[in-house]
This record gives structure tokens, C-alpha cells and sequence, in this order.
């Protein structure tokens, strides 16, 4: 089986609710890894108001097959009122990675 790499990435405001995210989606075999990049600062635009804080970004790995099953759990366990999650199908990846991939496929998430 060859498997088709897929990304999402997504913020959070800690890298304890970052990593509590990642466990759930790793433990229903929707994501094969999740990258906790911390101390990261978001300036943004929202609800009509200019916002400047601190976040983690979190860059998720998983098969395109699972990538909208993904983010809608990512959605519903998500400690944000209004997440920003955006996913997208990769064009490539090295044969090691679309290996591993393959087994997150296969297990049916």
C-alpha cells in the first residue's frame, strides 16, 4: 500500500494542551506524530480586535485518507472556543516516511 502524507497544523495556548491533543489523536490512530514547536508568538486579527500572544504550534502527521477525520476530532477536543486547524494533502514524501505512514493506514484509525 502506498500511503499519501497529509499535514495539519493548529496553535495552542500550552504545550501541556498540545501534548493532550496529540495523545488523544495518537491513542485513535489518527496521526502518526505531532511536532510541539513552543514559545511562539501569534499576532492576529479577531473579532474586530488586534491580539499579540504567546502559543504553541503544533504541525501533525498523518495518511489523507484520515485527514478529515482527523480535524474534525481535532475540532471537538480542541481547548479553544474557535481553533484555527488547517489541514492539507502533501505532494511528497520519502519512501521511509510513506512507509510508516502505511501502517497508520492500515490500522484502520
Amino acid at each position: 500500500m502506498s500511503a499519501k502524507p497529509a499535514l495539519i497544523w493548529s496553535t495552542f495556548a500550552t504545550e501541556d494542551d498540545a501534548a493532550a491533543a496529540a495523545t488523544i489523536l495518537l491513542d485513535e490512530g489518527l496521526i502518526a506524530c505531532a511536532n510541539i514547536m513552543p514559545a511562539m508568538r501569534s499576532l492576529y486579527q479577531w473579532l474586530g480586535e488586534r491580539g499579540d500572544s504567546r502559543e504553541c504550534g503544533v504541525l501533525f502527521k498523518t495518511e489523507a485518507g484520515l485527514l478529515s477525520r482527523a480535524i474534525a476530532r481535532l475540532e471537538e477536543i480542541h481547548p479553544y472556543d474557535a481553533p484555527a486547524i488547517v489541514g492539507w494533502n502533501a505532494d511528497r514524501c520519502g519512501a521511509a516516511t510513506a512507509g510508516w505512514l502505511a501502517g497508520l493506514a492500515g490500522t484502520g484509525g
